[in-house]
């Protein structure tokens, strides 16, 4: 099992593997996921990724595609090859963000 892994399960199924791996430590219940999943990673001896990302604001990146999309639809109708592809490239560039990003929090 792997960091991600561990960081996939539900709290509740979480708290159950402290009872079971750490017995000893007390107030699970009022713990959150983010530190029960870092004792079990720590007494499991699961090392963390080196870059985790925490949150990324996806709506934000979708209004930056949806802008790129506009620019690119006017550049087509203009006939700007150039700023055409810039556009393209950026908006392949956002979405791979995205994709990128929903594979680190899974």
């Amino acid at each position: 099992m792997d960091w991600h892994e561990l960081n996939k399960h539900r709290v509740a199924d979480l708290r159950e593997m402290m009872k079971q791996h750490l017995p000893q430590v007390q107030g699970v219940m009022s713990m959150k996921k983010e530190q029960i999943v870092a004792l079990l990673a720590e007494a499991l001896g699961i090392e963390p990724p080196k870059k985790i990302v925490v949150g990324v604001d996806k709506t934000a990146i979708k209004v930056k595609i949806r802008e790129h999309k506009a620019l690119r639809q006017q550049a087509l109708e203009a006939g700007n090859h150039d700023e055409l592809r810039k556009q393209r490239r950026k908006i392949h560039s956002l979405k791979r963000d995205l994709r990128k990003a929903m594979n680190l929090t899974r």
